[in-house]
């Protein structure tokens, strides 16, 4: 899960994809991760409003933090699944000719159309529950993916 800061959309992405797998029993087949493409937050917990809105859906996001995308990523994970068309053509030019990972618009990967998320970090809580609902409709969008075997 990719976003700009790692601090509002992709922690909360990871974090119910991450509940999503668990209640489907597949946590153990899945590894999941979120990154950022700017560096500016490398290191930080997510924003507090992005914890607060997981926690609100029972999902404690607290202890991540952020990290910046890295080559290995595009090694170690099959599919780098990005949170807009921004993010997606920025991951897209930093994945090396020799990588195996897809990478992907989030929403449309889960089966959800070409959407973006819309960064809610300008925004307030309404925009955070917002943002809420589309990583929650796109770990749905997964989950059935993996259960399915289209991957």
């Amino acid at each position: 899960m990719v976003c700009l800061g790692n601090i509002c959309r992709s922690p909360m992405a990871e974090g119910v994809l991450r509940a999503r797998l668990r209640e489907a029993g597949l946590e153990a087949k899945v590894h999941v991760d979120s990154a950022a493409t700017g560096r500016s937050h490398v290191g930080h917990a997510p924003d507090e409003r992005a914890i607060a809105c997981a926690a609100k859906h029972g999902v404690d996001i607290s202890e991540q933090r952020a990290r910046a995308l890295t080559l290995e990523d595009f090694t170690t994970f099959d599919f780098i699944l990005c949170a807009d068309r921004t993010i997606l053509h920025d991951a897209r030019i930093r994945k090396p000719r020799t990588a195996h990972a897809d990478v992907e618009l989030l929403m449309e990967w889960s089966g959800l159309g070409k959407k973006d998320v819309p960064d809610p970090y300008c925004g307030d809580p309404r925009d955070f529950a917002r943002a809420w609902k589309l990583v929650d409709a796109a770990a749905s969008g997964v989950v059935e993916r993996i259960r399915q075997g289209r991957f």
